[in-house]
């Protein structure tokens, strides 16, 4: 057999091939596009064959996209690649890993950057029936579907909310409510905002609506985009998520009002870096009289695989899943410590970063704790109680610190005049320290130090 002619074609047709046995496979990938061959030569040491590299990728990603697999694309800056690399250990691993979280291209433009035919970008969303009855009765029908994974549910949900199609849920969620009762019409209305609360959206092609409710103070609530902001700096994140707050307090009731699209629409919004106008946020006041206020924000996930890392470690699903647990404690105590430094600092607990349909479940349950353990907080209570009569109809405030493993409770009024203290020791604790603190904060007013 003679030689070919190209002396590309055997390193690009075996590129494709391997392409073409991930592609069932794979969901999503990441192409790396260079400007010129010294970037390439940073990023990937001793490759420096440009043309190559941009022949092999296009073919691959063209490849790919005829398969259905989502394109994206980022593009190569050395000072941002040098500035990430700073402190870490220079491997091959660690060069794979770099995201450009501030030039990702999705759909037809990651196609057009990297000159691939535009008639393989994705196609648009399908169109539904006119009619809104047929497709609730359908949603229905696979909503009693007894698969577990309800996969026909969630398409034809998916499809419905990323059309904006409000007549078609909201109807089947009232014929639910006939067919089934209120609490199963309220469970579908709940996994239909759940549904809509996550998407193919945003710079990286997935977002999620996350919340991060905070018992507040009867007073003085404090400032949101500070808040929001020591939560960021805090390395409670994963290394691969972005969270972007929106700035704000907004109310657990307001959430829990929206319906699926207006949830989507919210994720749109957000994802894409702008402020909803439909969800303004709360008066504070009203919060500290509820009790409980809602940071918002979306997520974004950057773990989209790159196309070497496929090549080097096989798609996702075949690559061993490393040993996160070591990762995930230290980020489980980072955020530990913010939140006795929110706490100690500012009066109120911040409870965790869920998703914003798990908002309301996590409040009920801090709440449901702090009632099933004001039984072994009585000493506590009684203190509280009689330092109130002591102060004569003033208002008070309660000071804790920690003396070792012991508390100490001081109670002033909010003139700053001292009025009584107390010192739980440890072993008269009914529960952690933490756990105490919150459950008293139900009952008094928790202040960092003594007014005045």
């Amino acid at each position: 057999m003679l030689p070919s002619a190209d002396p590309y074609e055997a390193a690009i047709a075996e590129a494709v091939a391997l392409a073409r046995d991930f592609a069932p496979e794979l969901d999503a990938v990441l192409f790396t596009v260079f400007p010129d061959a010294e970037t390439l030569d940073t990023l990937r040491p001793g490759e420096s064959d440009l043309a190559l590299t941009d022949a092999m990728t296009r073919a691959v990603a063209a490849e790919l996209a005829e398969a259905g697999v989502r394109i994206f694309v980022q593009r190569a800056d050395r000072s941002a690649f040098r500035r990430w690399m700073a402190g870490r250990a220079d491997t091959p691993e660690a060069r794979r890993a770099w995201r450009n979280r501030t030039g990702f291209l999705g759909g037809a433009a990651a196609l057009e950057a990297l000159g691939v035919d535009l008639a393989l970008a994705p196609p648009p969303t399908p169109r539904l029936g006119r009619a809104p009855g047929p497709l609730a009765d359908e949603l229905l029908d696979g909503y009693a579907d007894e698969d577990p994974d309800r996969v026909a549910f969630e398409e034809l949900a998916e499809d419905c909310i990323e059309a904006g199609r409000a007549d078609v849920l909201d109807l089947a969620v009232r014929k639910a409510r006939d067919a089934m009762d209120e609490a199963g019409a309220e469970e579908l209305r709940a996994d239909l905002c759940d549904l809509a609360g996550a998407a193919e959206v945003g710079p990286s092609g997935w977002a999620e609506l996350v919340a991060l409710p905070v018992a507040l103070p009867p007073a003085d609530v404090p400032d949101a985009e500070d808040l929001a902001a020591g939560f960021l700096a805090a390395g409670a994140l994963a290394p691969n998520h972005d969270v972007r707050f929106l700035s704000g307090w907004r109310a657990p009731e307001a959430l829990a009002a929206l319906a699926p699209t207006a949830v989507r629409r919210l994720l749109t919004e957000m994802a894409a870096g702008g402020e909803p106008a439909g969800l303004p946020p709360a008066d504070r006041d009203d919060l500290a009289a509820s009790g409980f206020g809602v940071l918002l924000g979306a997520r974004i996930d950057w773990a989209v695989p790159s196309w070497e890392e496929i090549v080097s470690k096989g798609p996702p699903g075949e690559a061993e899943e490393d040993d996160t647990a070591p990762e995930e404690a230290a980020r489980e105590a980072a955020f530990a410590r913010w939140r006795s430094e929110v706490f100690q600092a500012k009066g109120c607990v911040p409870l965790s970063l869920v998703s914003l349909s798990e908002a309301g479940a996590e409040i009920a349950d801090f709440v449901e704790e702090a009632r099933g353990q004001v039984g072994g907080l009585e000493e506590i209570r009684e203190f509280v109680a009689m330092a109130r009569r002591e102060a004569a109809g003033e208002d008070v405030v309660c000071v804790p610190a920690r003396a070792g493993a012991d508390l100490e409770l001081a109670i002033y009024t909010t003139g700053g005049r001292w009025v009584d203290s107390l010192t739980v020791r440890e072993s008269q604790m009914p529960a952690a320290i933490e756990d105490i603190l919150r459950m008293l904060g139900s009952c008094v007013t928790l202040a960092p130090k003594a007014p005045g």
